[in-house]
């Protein structure tokens, strides 16, 4: 790595605010000798193009001796933050790669076929005449080959060990603040109905210990790899036996991981293991001999050091790691296996003006599960409040979960503003989004885990509501290991990082502003708790936030009908964030061409297990 090389590396025709401080700041730290720089960079400063400024310095193929590592690998967690790389043209030269099911062949009669569903992966000893043009491969040969190959963080630790992307000299991972915990994600087996193809023929035991549970692990690895080879015996598969081939191969993977990590003295790891209630058609069956049935089985690791170490670690020389919400330094190091003694951190100035990003405290109570019924109608009633505040503005409300989420939209449907509501549901969220961004009309967005890698910039967005502080589910036996040895610093500090995520959603420029209510009482104390975990620049918003003076409840004033023109001429004078003047665009009111509530979907997805979307 050469760490002068930063500057022209940078992409970008001029710097913004700190950036050229904050490239100051980082070649000196990896010229010190840091295999590893934490950048806490805060939203809107840039840090995409920090990060191709210090993928720039890695190590040439031209330089050193063949067997050295070169060029540089970027990753982020986030699609949508890859898709924003994708997109961006100073960007060109990080040449994206995604999983094979992302592609779509190009044979005559598989146009609507993904890759990994393709003829290739059908049929035993298939010669693709048109290979060298599968956008698939072409892009998995142009990633492989040039100086920056860029991929989701799922995809960088699939490929770990490949022969196709093999170690490099540099490794940039975007978005880092929850490296430990999507660590812990990807290393989770789920073994159950969704995720186990011939889950309703096997006898699964009652699992009590996670010495049962490694034996479980083993037999169970072994029907996979059975049935695995009864398929490739085939010289032809369906679509759905190749999904189920990739399946059982990506199971024995977790499984055979899971086995070596448990009996490897040396691994840090500590597994947990949880089990559901057996469905009651099992009732009669039995695990082992005249042993009770079990259910559904989530096998959990906690601090993956050694996970980290072969999906992340070994695959480069040299680290950066970006984010604006590591907050404590010694902790995020122990989490993800580094030695903070041996890890460089530098911070980069937070250059929008405060005043454009200001907290407001509408708390209406806690929002725990046992107050929660008494505290969501307030909590909707000050939406409504809100929502004639900004009449001429779009908004978005972080419900938390989907549960929260319906009943906000029951009774603001009940309170007749439900035309300017917008939701969403687990399998339509994408479309959902980009529909509203889309909309000139003022709706107001009531999303589920939209805290992060959302930009919302200008009048795409001037206002929004917490409502619940997003704690980590309790009932996540990872958690309450954790809480139980007293961790309760790490609890909050977590809450805390998705807040300040939250808050970075709506103000994405200097210039840019927006306003962040909180309605949850346990935001409060949640910021007394994690104070010393603050950023300054952070902690400056807590200390500047007021109680804002709220129009009445008036659900006419709240639909921005042109009947409620003084209700838009108080929002346009008081409800700027800033004081430089709300948008100017007029309500088009509640049109019938508005999009209305979704139903919510009852299909669960991973994501969702983990982080508590149905509490």
């Amino acid at each position: 790595m050469n760490p002068e090389r930063i500057f022209e590396a940078f992409p970008a025709p001029s710097y913004r605010g700190a950036q050229e401080q904050a490239l100051r700041d980082i070649r000196d730290a990896f010229a010190a000798g840091n295999d590893v720089v934490l950048v806490r960079a805060p939203t809107g400063s840039g840090k995409s193009l920090l990060a191709r400024a210090v993928a720039g310095c890695a190590r040439r193929a031209d330089e050193g001796d063949p067997s050295d590592a070169t060029g540089a690998y970027y990753t982020t967690p986030q699609v949508s933050q890859l898709d924003d790389v994708a997109a961006d043209d100073l960007l060109a030269d990080l040449n994206v790669i995604r999983g094979k099911s992302n592609y779509t062949c190009i044979l005559p009669d598989e146009r609507n076929t993904p890759v990994n569903q393709a003829p290739c992966v059908r049929e035993r000893g298939y010669d693709c005449s048109v290979k060298h043009r599968c956008p698939y491969f072409s892009d998995r040969a142009i990633a492989s080959n040039r100086e920056i190959a860029a991929m989701t963080l799922a995809y960088f630790m699939q490929t770990a060990g490949s022969e196709v992307f093999r170690k490099r000299d540099v490794v940039v991972v975007d978005e880092a603040h929850g490296l430990a915990e999507w660590a812990e994600m990807y290393a989770t087996i789920q073994l159950g109905p969704r995720t186990v193809p011939f889950w309703d023929d096997l006898r699964v035991p009652e699992v009590d210990s996670i010495e049962r549970a490694v034996r479980y692990a083993e037999n169970l690895a072994g029907t996979c790899e059975r049935r695995k080879d009864d398929l490739l015996a085939q010289d032809s598969l369906s679509p759905g036996e190749v999904r189920e081939r990739d399946r059982l191969q990506e199971l024995i993977g977790e499984l055979e991981w899971f086995v070596s990590d448990f009996r490897d003295p040396e691994s840090p790891t500590t597994w947990l293991v949880d089990q559901s209630e057996p469905r009651s058609s099992d009732a009669g069956d039995g695990g082992d001999g005249d042993d009770p049935p079990g259910g559904p089985l989530t096998i959990k690791p906690m601090n993956p050091e050694k996970y980290l170490q072969h999906t992340v670690w070994d695959r480069g020389n040299k680290f950066a790691l970006l984010s604006a919400t590591i907050l404590n330094k010694d902790a995020f190091c122990r989490q993800v296996g580094l030695e903070p003694d041996t890890v460089a951190l530098v911070d980069v100035e937070h250059t929008f003006p405060v005043e454009n990003r200001p907290l407001y405290d509408v708390t209406q109570g806690k929002m725990t599960y046992e107050e929660r019924s008494e505290t969501t109608p307030k909590i909707a009633r000050t939406i409504v409040r809100l929502m004639a505040r900004h009449a001429d503005e779009k908004g978005l409300i972080h419900a938390h979960s989907y549960s929260i989420q319906e009943r906000l939209a029951d009774l603001l449907d009940d309170f007749g503003v439900g035309d300017r509501i917008r939701t969403h549901d687990r399998d339509g969220r994408d479309a959902a989004l980009e529909a509203w961004k889309a909309s000139d009309d003022p709706d107001v967005f009531l999303s589920v885990k939209m805290e992060e890698a959302l930009d919302l910039k200008g009048d795409l967005c001037r206002w929004q509501v917490i409502c619940k502080a997003p704690f980590l589910n309790t009932g996540d036996s990872r958690v309450a290991h954790r809480l139980e040895e007293g961790q309760w610093a790490w609890y909050y500090r977590t809450t805390l990082r998705t807040v300040i995520q939250a808050c970075g959603r709506v103000v994405r420029a200097p210039d840019d502003y927006g306003a962040t209510y909180l309605a949850d009482s346990s935001l409060l104390d949640c910021f007394e708790r994690a104070r010393t975990d603050m950023p300054d620049w952070f902690e400056e918003q807590v200390d500047r936030m007021s109680q804002p003076d709220l129009p009445p409840f008036e659900p006419q004033a709240a639909l921005g009908d042109a009947s409620s023109s003084s209700a838009r001429t108080n929002a346009g004078t008081n409800g700027s964030s800033s004081g430089t003047g709300s948008s100017s665009r007029q309500s088009t009111g509640g049109g019938s061409s508005r999009s209305r509530r979704s139903q919510r979907s009852s299909r669960s997805s991973p994501l969702a297990d983990v982080w508590d979307t149905d509490g």
